[in-house]
């Protein structure tokens, strides 16, 4: 891979890499040190890539891939057993305060992610495409490797559980 070529992917990428990674694991540190290995898997698939996607598609689908890694490698540790990490099931809870980005975020923000962070790994990974990074659902299809059928369901269902969630929340609350 070129220099210059990689130079350009990072300074054209990396903040909205960057704010996937933290969306998903809700921790700035772990997110540069995740940064660090997308970029690495950058330089080693780069001769791979065929243009099928957009390289941004492409990086994001490492991203998801390195983050994966990451919440397989940590739930593993943490059970001290090498049970299956599902990530279609598993809820996505960082154990570290909201990050900087997100605690300058207003009220109604911060709730949206902390909600978010009660949904499975599948549904948070589709809002924060669609929504934080505003990827189009064939986009979202290909940086997850999923159909755009299952982009939709996924989405249609996270979208519903969010709602009834921040419903609840808006109840308690007395607003």
């Amino acid at each position: 891979m070129d220099d210059s070529v990689f130079h350009r992917l990072y300074e054209q990428y990396h903040h909205d890499v960057f704010n996937f990674l933290i969306y998903l694991t809700g921790d700035r540190h772990q997110s540069e040190d995740l940064m660090h290995e997308v970029y690495v898997r950058v330089l080693r698939a780069y001769a791979g890539f065929e243009g099928k996607s957009s390289e941004k598609t492409w990086l994001f689908s490492i991203a998801k891939n390195v983050a994966i890694d990451h919440f397989r490698k940590k739930a593993v540790r943490q059970k001290h057993h090498f049970d299956q990490f599902d990530w279609e099931e598993s809820v996505l809870v960082s154990s570290t305060g909201l990050p900087d980005e997100v605690a300058a975020l207003n009220e109604d923000m911060q709730q949206l992610l902390r909600v978010l962070n009660t949904c499975t790994g599948d549904q948070k990974m589709v809002i924060i495409l669609r929504y934080f990074q505003e990827l189009s659902i064939t986009k979202t299809a290909e940086t997850l490797g999923w159909s755009e059928g299952k982009v939709k369901t996924t989405q249609h269902r996270a979208i519903k559980v969010l709602q009834k969630k921040l419903n609840a929340l808006s109840e308690e609350g007395g607003r």
